[in-house]
């Protein structure tokens, strides 16, 4: 890898606008988010956090850029932008914002994969050659591994993303966005109640916990059970087709990434799965486990020095991680 390339990244998927400003050797210069709040009980609006990131974008871009300089970084070579998948309203925002950027600093443009950024920000602070990713966002819960030249999907969400669900519930709770820490925190004082355990193959389904829990709230029980109950559900049902794809794809390391990342409980699970079978267990530091424009840029950085340049800047909010040709592995 040349490690002379420093490279700005700028996610907008969905309710962050963050930037990152990184080198080839993996230093950083600069991580500067913000988040898209929302109206209480609607969850996010697209065309209100795409409106949230064109308000506040320029200006953390200049922040980043300020604190990148303290640091003595004078050149940006290249700029980054979240490209795909993600809501079309707040990718259009990015990309408007990397264009007039690189314009600005006379470097490359390049557009990446947000979930590929997740999968190398993760390989970048965890160490791992060649994990069994399992990874578990907002609308994303897929266990993914690296075969013949292509990320491959070995078991994926059917319905709900694992975050969502969370999320969905927290609202019924009325306990706001992003509403899976302080379901962790119920659910360290609750009980089990039987959930549907719903695992189709090596696919899961989410939707019928989340029907189940809104209806045990409706008829009074407890939170704290019904939080623990839920989380336990969902990370035993996860745990188990990240274990068969472990086993298919004969690998020997897991690493969780995605803001479900954060969660202690899941990460006990998995770390016990692997454990049992004499695998190693690692989760993305919680500071990058969220959305960043770090991991845009780490994933450009890649990208570029494999060759890849920007014929055609564009978003592809629908584009799927097994639709990339991997040309840097």
């Amino acid at each position: 890898m040349k490690k002379h390339i420093t490279c700005l990244g700028i996610e907008t998927t969905s309710h962050t606008f963050g930037v990152g400003i990184i080198d080839g050797k993996g230093n950083i210069f600069a991580d500067i988010r913000d988040m898209y709040k929302g109206k209480p009980g609607w969850g996010i609006i697209p065309s209100e956090a795409a409106q949230h990131h064109k308000k506040y974008g320029r200006e953390m871009i200049k922040k980043a850029l300020e604190e990148a300089r303290t640091k003595g970084i004078t050149k940006i070579d290249l700029v980054a932008y979240s490209a795909a998948p993600g809501l079309a309203p707040c990718l259009h925002a990015g990309i408007n914002a990397a264009k007039e950027i690189a314009e600005e600093l006379n470097a490359d443009l390049i557009g990446v994969n947000h979930c590929l950024g997740h999968f190398s920000i993760g390989n970048l602070f965890v160490k791992m050659k060649d994990p069994v990713y399992i990874f578990v966002s907002g609308a994303n819960t897929q266990i993914v591994a690296l075969e013949a030249g292509r990320y491959r999907i070995f078991g994926e969400t059917l319905d709900t993303g694992m975050g969502n669900v969370l999320d969905k519930f927290g609202r019924e709770l009325g306990i706001g966005f992003p509403a899976g820490p302080k379901i962790e925190e119920m659910a360290k004082k609750g009980s089990y109640i039987e959930m549907p355990y719903v695992v189709k193959g090596m696919d899961l389904s989410f939707s019928g916990i989340l029907t189940k829990s809104i209806d045990l709230l409706k008829k009074g029980v407890k939170k704290e059970d019904i939080c623990y109950s839920m989380q336990e559900t969902l990370f035993a049902m996860l745990t188990e087709v990240t274990e068969r794809a472990m086993a298919h794809c004969n690998k020997k390391e897991a690493l969780l990434i995605g803001g479900v990342a954060a969660n202690k409980r899941l990460c006990e699970m998995l770390d016990k799965m692997c454990k049992a079978r004499n695998a190693k267990f690692g989760a993305c530091p919680l500071k990058y486990s969220g959305d960043n424009g770090l991991q845009i840029a780490w994933q450009a950085i890649i990208e570029y020095n494999s060759g890849k340049r920007e014929k055609k800047s564009e978003i592809r909010p629908y584009e799927r991680v097994d639709e990339v040709e991997v040309t840097w592995a």
